[in-house]
């Protein structure tokens, strides 16, 4: 029943590639997936339309005319609730520091070129589903955890809140922050990070998951001391939620 209820629900994905075959390939399997697709030849035109229409996620190409696909990244980042839109981008092989860039600008997920259609389509389903696991993971009376150094967490609102101020961070830091908040002092590794934000099967290298826990910790400042390093194994949160 819930698969019924999925098909019927129509995610709007916005492709920005500015290669007319790449951009076909992808929007033909999406719409035969069952999704509504914007497309956009440009990083100026993927903006114009992220910010007129409703985005549910975007396909990113990270080399682009004009205005490259981290900038375009970094700019849809910082742009309010929209920000917390998906973004998958679409990198070459051999393009590490480049997806590592893109990461930092808050990309979510990365695909490597030549890539199966077959499997962007489920990394996009996997993203699209992954709030809704992540929340169910919760119940209502632990839909907001009270940390310590007045970090707060709403997963309903997905919101983060320090010091009585708002936090502005990418999907995958709020789901890497809810996931080791809401499991004090359990030493995660990197691959147990991915499977449980994003699903099994996520190709990635531990360096992209150390990008994400650097900028999270930036971000909390002084706060950002409570993610622990457990060298040669992982990461955990220091301190009881209550």
């Amino acid at each position: 029943m819930g698969e019924g209820k999925d098909k019927m629900r129509k995610h709007s994905i916005l492709v920005i590639e500015d290669e007319e075959d790449i951009q076909q390939l992808v929007s033909y399997h999406l719409v035969k997936a069952g999704f509504f697709v914007f497309c956009a030849d440009s990083g100026e035109e993927g903006l114009e339309v992220f910010e007129t229409e409703k985005v549910d996620l975007v396909v990113l190409d990270l080399m682009l005319p004009g205005m490259d696909g981290v900038e375009v990244c970094r700019q849809m980042k910082q742009s309010g609730k929209q920000a917390i839109v998906p973004v998958i981008m679409l990198t070459a092989k051999g393009e590490e520091d480049d997806m590592v860039e893109g990461l930092e600008a808050g990309a979510d997920d990365y695909v490597t070129k030549p890539f199966s259609p077959k499997v962007l389509v489920a990394r996009i389903k996997a993203h699209l589903r992954r709030d809704d696991k992540l929340k169910s993971r919760f119940s209502p009376s632990e839909a907001r955890l009270s940390l310590p150094r007045g970090l707060q967490i709403d997963f309903e609102k997905h919101e983060v809140v320090l010091g009585g101020e708002p936090l502005d961070l990418t999907v995958s830091e709020f789901n890497i922050l809810g996931l080791l908040a809401s499991k004090p002092d359990l030493v995660f590794t990197r691959q147990q990070i991915i499977d449980n934000i994003r699903g099994y099967g996520y190709e990635v290298t531990p360096r992209a998951v150390d990008v994400q826990i650097h900028g999270l910790r930036k971000k909390l400042k002084s706060a950002g001391e409570l993610i622990e390093t457990v060298r040669g194994v992982g990461y955990r949160f220091k301190g009881e939620a209550r």
